[in-house]
């Protein structure tokens, strides 16, 4: 299986197209001659960026300038993304939180939930159909070496995480046969504005262990145009996710929460 094929009529919807990876998504699609559709709550960005595609690689580029965490908001780029022709649909928008649970702002958690695992189905069940009913499509969900683990101090981020990650592999293995391909992108530590967003800056000093975003959307893009069940981009990430997965929570747990609780 390979990437639908570029169009005039399709497009390739990237969410949290503004910056790090979900821009780096833009880039190389757009390289690739797919026509987009950019979604981000930062008009500005979205401008400069779809300017810049629309001179470099001569494609259509569309801004849906949405706040994907407000439901009523969603619902109406959801039902436009139904009646559309949605080649590849890239679930990138995310953020995170740290601290401990008690002490958080108790709707920036919700908000968190509703766009890293409400939001990730919500667009994944608009675009399906069609991409079923044209035998071609592909689907990116971006989870995170988090979903893998339960943590202290991050726990809404891990959470949710562990929705998107079970969600895409599930859904890769009920697509079999039908031309359309869910691939899970599951990055661990990588240079974006992730940290500034969340306000945990000390995470910076892990910085040569980082991954560049641009690595972890062309291996995403790779992994989607191969029909890959799960894309795990470094060594580090495939550690975290071996140790996540494997390390009994009794040793994990602990350990977890003395690193988080630190970068809180």
């Amino acid at each position: 299986m390979s990437l639908p094929q570029p169009s005039s009529e399709s497009r390739a919807v990237i969410t949290g197209a503004s910056s790090g990876i979900g821009e780096q998504l833009a880039r190389q699609l757009a390289e690739r001659g797919h026509s987009l559709i950019l979604v981000a709550r930062r008009i500005a960005k979205l401008e400069a960026l779809a300017a810049e595609l629309r001179d470099s690689y001569k494609v259509t580029v569309d801004l849906r300038p949405c706040d994907l965490a407000d439901r009523k908001a969603r619902k109406q780029f959801r039902d436009e993304l139904a009646a559309a022709d949605i080649s590849i649909l890239c679930n990138n928008a995310g953020f995170a939180t740290f601290g401990k649970l008690a002490n958080l702002d108790a709707e920036r958690e919700r908000e968190e939930l509703e766009l890293n695992a409400v939001a990730v189905q919500d667009l994944t069940l608009a675009v399906l159909p069609g991409m079923i009913q044209r035998k071609t499509g592909a689907i990116l969900i971006v989870g995170s070496t988090s979903g893998h683990q339960p943590t202290p101090a991050n726990a809404t981020y891990a959470a949710s995480k562990a929705f998107a990650n079970s969600f895409a592999e599930a859904l890769h293995s009920e697509l079999h046969g039908t031309g359309v391909s869910c691939t899970l992108l599951a990055p661990g530590p990588t240079r974006t504005a992730f940290t500034e967003v969340a306000g945990v800056s000390k995470l910076d000093r892990l910085g040569p262990l980082w991954v560049s975003a641009s690595s972890v959307a062309h291996a995403g893009i790779d992994g989607m145009a191969r029909n890959k069940r799960i894309v795990i981009p470094g060594f580090v990430a495939q550690a975290q996710t071996v140790g996540g997965r494997y390390t009994p929570r009794s040793i994990l747990l602990p350990v977890l929460k003395q690193v988080f609780s630190r970068l809180a």
